[in-house]
């Protein structure tokens, strides 16, 4: 995957000294895709809502790269723009977006952040 676990503790708001820098973390949603990003998340109807239907016919855009929607279920949607790719998976308190560039396999890459997701839930988050 095109990001790196971190050692820091979650509490706190330095990055660690041997960080990675900002651009090698991979794409960044900003605060219009973040919006778009929670009502398709959100959506009751997973297949024919209005954000679930915007998404398919139109992309999901994160970082200012366009990715083709292919997945839209309960707590998860994955997108593709070629061979990379995006698996963005929400929790109770949080929402994971996950990108995996073009020598990562998709289903390594979405498994991670599944499973992420799921030891953050079982953690209350």
């Amino acid at each position: 995957m095109s990001w790196q676990a971190s050692s820091a503790p979650a509490t706190s708001t330095k990055p660690p000294s041997s960080a990675p820098p900002a651009t090698a973390l991979g794409p960044r949603p900003r605060l219009h895709q973040i919006t778009s990003i929670i009502s398709i998340l959100n959506e009751t109807d997973k297949s024919n809502g209005p954000a679930a239907t915007k998404a398919f016919a139109e992309g999901i855009h994160v970082g200012g790269e366009r990715y083709v929607a292919t997945r839209n279920e309960d707590r998860h949607v994955y997108g593709r723009q070629g061979r990379t790719g995006i698996c963005i998976v929400k929790t109770k308190q949080a929402i994971l977006v996950g990108h995996y560039g073009e020598n990562a396999q998709a289903g390594n890459a979405t498994q991670t952040v599944e499973a992420l997701a799921d030891y953050l839930i079982g953690l209350g988050y």
